[in-house]
């Protein structure tokens, strides 16, 4: 538990930097909203851009000029903003022991390795959730000025958890690769880039029906913002397959971290 705690207090810090760029960022956001707000002519805008383009980004699945199709045109960059973080926390809630020079102090404690992954990725998860009430509180905030429509509530209570579940697949890979590198300063680093390749990956399966077996890599395929609005449910199959992945690479990570030399 000391662990624990010790943990969260170091990122503690952190935690208020991602929750200030996330209410920036949704309050910039909605502020852009009021363009859009009940304005159809904003619409003819839209039509002119290659149909191709808007499909990969959902944005012919809303209507702008709502409240909730506003939200789901968002829903991808809240996504993105929330994974970076869990990805960042989770990888350098490991590896920062070895970049920081303190990881004989934690080895001289009287617990494993594996208790340590274990307090470590606990603390990272209590910072993902912390982050995931501000983005719901600030998204709710936000919106109530502009009388939202019936379902926007539970549309965006149902984006929240999966936003949760993509936090914790990319916490997990985070905590795979600060347990499996050697080269632990570049963790976090490429943590970030497999979110930039696998976001990249979601906009590329869109573009056409060849390459549409590239949402599997991609975990911002997994959650359709449309399906969550019109039929308010999850594909079984991408839920399975992101629950593989948060198994996989935390069994990895403990394993990878059990064996491997350290850097004093």
């Amino acid at each position: 538990m000391n662990i624990f705690w010790r943990e969260f207090k170091a990122s503690f810090k952190s935690l208020i930097i991602w929750s200030v760029i996330v209410i920036v960022f949704n309050v910039v956001g909605f502020s852009k909203f009021t363009a859009y707000y009940g304005n159809p002519e904003m619409l003819a805008i839209l039509d002119s851009m290659p149909p191709a383009f808007m499909d990969a980004l959902s944005m012919r699945a809303f209507n702008l000029t709502t409240l909730t199709g506003f939200f789901g045109v968002m829903f991808v960059y809240f996504a993105l903003m929330l994974s970076i973080a869990a990805a960042m926390w989770g990888s350098d809630a490991i590896s920062k022991e070895e970049r920081d020079k303190t990881v004989e102090f934690a080895l001289t404690l009287p617990v494993t390795r594996g208790r340590v992954v274990f307090s470590k990725t606990a603390a990272a998860l209590l910072d993902c959730i912390l982050l995931l009430l501000v983005t719901w509180g600030i998204t709710l905030v936000s919106s109530s000025k502009y009388a939202p429509e019936s379902g926007f509530t539970s549309f965006v209570s149902i984006s929240m958890l999966a936003f949760f579940i993509l936090q914790l697949v990319f916490l997990a890979i985070g905590v795979l690769l600060g347990c499996a590198l050697k080269q632990y300063r570049r963790a976090s680093s490429i943590g970030v880039a497999v979110i930039l390749v696998t976001y990249f990956f979601s906009v590329i399966s869109g573009l056409s029906d060849k390459v549409e077996f590239l949402k599997y890599f991609s975990p911002f395929k997994y959650f359709d913002p449309a399906m969550l609005l019109n039929e308010s449910r999850f594909d079984l199959t991408f839920v399975l397959l992101s629950a593989g992945i948060v198994v996989a690479s935390l069994v990895g990570g403990y394993f990878a971290y059990s064996k491997r030399d350290l850097y004093i």
